[in-house]
């Protein structure tokens, strides 16, 4: 055989086996179950040996321990060592000492401190503790990070180079804080822009979703042949984006052919590509088409073990979301032996995670966990520790640790900015923007990097923030003062200030404000329209078109929205979804370069539709009477220019029947704000969710925390000191008629914290001198603390007390006096609910 031909066959032959190796189903390719999908991580016998090795040392107290992962501020390292815990998370918002700017060499030397806990425990072999965070979009927790854009706008870039890049550049960020474990990629298909974590997502296309899980695992965790390379994940399994009305946490109501070809291809390319983890979801599985309801993702045998570990073939382990075993039904935070049964390996506890230790222990010991499953959770946790080289370094030990530059990546950040904007309108040329040009910036979101960077930056819903938070960061309006000089851009937030005769073309940067899970989204009953939800933004637009001069809108949003009205108060409009903090990258492709030509063209295209009615059906189920206004894929440039002719506007108040007024639930949804109020003066309390108020500050009447009674940091306990009123208050008076007359009610959660020895009134409020409502105290009588009830106030006991339900100004209001303490969530206003378990008499 001649050298040619040799060097011919070698290559043929490596290409089969590199082909092997990742094998997953054929892109396009119908399936009717689920496949198996080869890792491109094979089996090491030697490496299995070694599991079994350890394993069969272990005490059952040191197996539970591994699959326990608390919270960085309810665990020490010491206590790492004494409860011989496998790992460790930090939520979004939680930083080591509890300090938002943390530097990086404090955030490497917690991860030390945890691992040699972990190595010095009593074991026969001691098991180094994994730490995982929430890098979704960069290593997004950390003071001074980059921030890249959020999925969806990765998505609309359409680079899969990029994404690998991306993934490798946010492991290495990781890596130099000393974690080793990233919550991520989110391989969501979603499919109703109302889910508040659709900018989670790459693509309502499964196939996008597909390619880019296995780009983003490629780049961030490879073969563990980099010391920069962390353990991946692929979550949220499965359907996260397949929701009812995109409700977060709800049910998911595909068939079983939908669940495998579409919400599965994400999962297909992670797993192919190696990925070592995957977390459970919190939604639910109702199959009604096939006649089965699955229930909720982490009690469900058939999906974790069944479908994930047997028919894939993945060999990883599974991680719980945040108490998500407490959704399973007979389950609590801190015990749940069906969701380890069903195929949890281990288990996100982030508070009760001793009295879960505990709990797991005397299930397996009265045989309702079998030692056979504690056994194969441990044997998969070690071997992606020992597959990830845990055992071999600290740390510390990697090149990239404490290193300040390697959580800098501003420039390939700034690439996928530019990737990421996709043109929508460009009237007359109106872009790029001459260099000579002077600019009028208007718009809230010109100079807020909060609302530029969306949830999931430095805190979880992204709301407690300021730009000093944000100190290498470019907002916008700086990046434009920055191309342009600072002499030719003017800004007037509200656009109060338009001199038309001082600036030459309108710059306007408006957009939603930050959201995470739960908070984001959008009700059914709700249009899924910008500017009912930010009318300031419309306001903004139409006093910048009244200046006569061409307005151009950068549009920041974490999904599609309905924007007839802002595109045609605007000559040009850029959809620039969540860009991150590289303000520099939208003003690339917006500003015309030295010789007066588009220095960069617009590449993104639409990864979602964008709707052109204020109610659309949902991107699976599309309406054929109400076409998309701009469909999957699209997306002008300065090549190809296009026209929107002038759009139909609709606002209207609701889709459909209301059956639900939210109030609150984990924080403010508007028009409602909490308050607590006292003598005459109040108090708004804000997003920020690991605060404790205590006001006022020089004589307090009254204490407020963030508590958990259902989901994450969803609750305020207040504990009364004197005197005091809770107050959710509306910006404007609502009228809750049509509410009442179909059987509506107040309704909240309650956690009972010190019973009170008083009245404990709730009352809505509609203006001076018109309160009225029940006394709550017998209800609580009856509970013990720690103990939660929902209680149902009907809308007639309020009119019968004299409230004017047409002018309600403050739907929930909480008076008591000391002694008493108590957390509230989930306040709102239902119908049909009058009759309802937990009901309060009408005096």
């Amino acid at each position: 055989m001649t050298s040619s031909n040799k060097t011919i066959l070698a290559t043929c032959l490596l290409a089969a086996l590199a082909s092997t190796a990742g094998a997953a189903p054929a892109t396009g390719e119908r399936l009717k179950d689920w496949p198996h999908v080869t890792s491109a991580i094979g089996p090491d016998a030697a490496l299995e040996a070694r599991v079994q090795e350890i394993v069969a040392q272990m005490t059952l107290a040191q197996k539970v321990g591994q699959m326990t992962q608390p919270e960085i501020k309810m665990i020490t390292p010491d206590q790492v060592r004494q409860y011989y815990i496998g790992s460790v998370l930090n939520g979004g918002g939680s930083w080591p000492g509890m300090d938002k700017h943390a530097t990086v060499a404090q955030w490497l030397q917690l991860a030390d401190a945890y691992r040699a806990a972990s190595l010095a425990t009593d074991a026969r072999t001691p098991i180094p503790v994994i730490w995982g965070t929430d890098a979704v979009h960069g290593h997004n927790n950390v003071y001074r990070v980059t921030l890249f854009p959020h999925n969806i706008g990765l998505g609309a870039a359409g680079d899969a180079a990029l994404i690998e890049r991306i993934g490798r550049a946010t492991a290495h960020a990781v890596r130099a804080t000393g974690i080793d474990w990233v919550f991520a990629p989110t391989l969501a298909v979603a499919h109703d822009p109302r889910w508040g974590r659709t900018y989670e997502s790459y693509s309502s296309d499964p196939h996008v979703v597909r390619e880019f899980a296995q780009a983003y695992v490629k780049g961030a965790q490879g073969r563990f042949g980099d010391d920069g390379n962390v353990v991946a994940t692929a979550k949220h399994y499965i359907g996260d984006g397949a929701t009812d009305s995109g409700r977060d946490q709800g049910e998911a109501l595909v068939d079983k052919a939908t669940m495998i070809n579409v919400h599965g291809q994400g999962y297909y390319g992670a797993l192919g590509e190696g990925v070592q983890t995957v977390m459970a979801s919190f939604n639910s599985w109702n199959d009604r088409s096939g006649g089965v309801d699955y229930g909720k993702m982490h009690g469900n045998k058939a999906l974790l073990t069944g479908a994930l570990k047997e028919k894939m073939g993945f060999d990883g382990f599974v991680v719980s979301d945040w108490n998500g075993i407490a959704q399973v039904p007979g389950c609590r935070n801190d015990s749940c032996a069906q969701a380890i049964n069903a195929g949890i390996d281990m288990v996100m506890v982030p508070d009760d995670w001793k009295a879960f230790i505990a709990n797991t222990i005397a299930q397996v010991e009265s045989g309702e966990i079998p030692m056979a499953r504690i056994d194969d959770a441990v044997t998969r946790i070690l071997r992606v520790k020992l597959r990830a080289g845990l055992f071999d370094h600290k740390p510390s030990d990697s090149r990239h640790a404490g290193d300040v530059a390697a959580v800098q990546h501003r420039e390939l950040a700034r690439q996928a900015v530019r990737e990421s904007l996709v043109l929508l309108k460009n009237e007359a040329k109106v872009l790029p923007l001459r260099r000579d040009a002077r600019v009028m910036v208007v718009g809230k979101s010109a100079d807020n990097l909060s609302d530029q960077s969306g949830g999931w930056s430095l805190t979880w819903q992204g709301t407690e923030n300021r730009n000093a938070d944000f100190p290498t960061a470019d907002s916008v309006l700086g990046a434009l003062r920055a191309e342009l000089g600072a002499q030719k851009v003017a800004y007037s937030a509200d656009a109060t200030a338009l001199d038309p005769a001082q600036f030459d073309v309108v710059v306007a940067v408006i957009g939603e404000t930050p959201y995470a899970e739960t908070n984001g989204d959008i009700l059914a009953s709700d249009p899924v329209s910008h500017s009912r939800a930010y009318p300031q933004d419309l306001a903004v637009l139409r006093a910048a078109q009244a200046s006569g001069k061409p307005v151009v809108t950068v549009y920041f949003s974490g999904r599609p929205m309905y924007t007839n009205d802002l595109l045609n108060h605007s000559q040009a409009f850029v959809a620039a979804w969540l860009p991150g903090t590289e303000g520099k990258g939208i003003t690339d492709v917006l500003v015309a370069g030295k010789d007066g030509k588009p220095a960069h063209d617009f590449r993104g295209r639409l990864s979602f539709p964008w709707p052109g009615v204020p109610c659309p059906a949902p991107i699976d189920r599309p309406d054929p009477k109400q076409p998309p206004l701009f469909a999957l894929g699209h997306g002008l440039s300065y090549r190809t220019p296009g026209k929107v002719d002038r759009l139909p506007e609709a606002n209207p108040d609701n889709c459909g029947e209301v059956t639900t007024l939210p109030i609150f639930n984990r924080a403010d949804t508007p028009p409602f704000a909490l308050h607590v109020a006292a003598a005459g003066a109040t108090q708004p309390l804000g997003n920020d969710l690991n605060a404790t108020l205590r006001w006022p500050a020089a004589a307090p009447v009254v204490q407020v925390r963030t508590v958990q009674i259902n989901t994450q940091q969803d609750a305020k306990e207040v504990t009364w000191l004197a005197p005091a009123q809770l107050i959710a208050r509306s910006s404007s008076r609502r009228n809750l008629g049509a509410l009442a007359r179909n059987h509506g009610a107040l309704q909240f959660d309650v956690q009972l914290v010190q019973r009170p020895v008083s009245p404990v009134k709730v009352t809505m409020q509609c203006g001076t001198g018109c309160e009225g409502g029940v006394d709550i105290a017998p209800v609580l009588a009856t509970l013990s603390p720690g103990q939660k009830q929902t209680v149902t106030v009907p809308l007639a006991c309020f009119a019968k007390q004299g409230v004017d339900l047409g002018a309600v100004e403050a739907p929930f209001v909480v008076s008591a006096d000391k002694p008493f303490a108590a957390a509230f969530t989930q306040v709102r206003v239902s119908v049909d609910a009058d009759n309802a378990a937990g009901g309060v008499r009408c005096p």
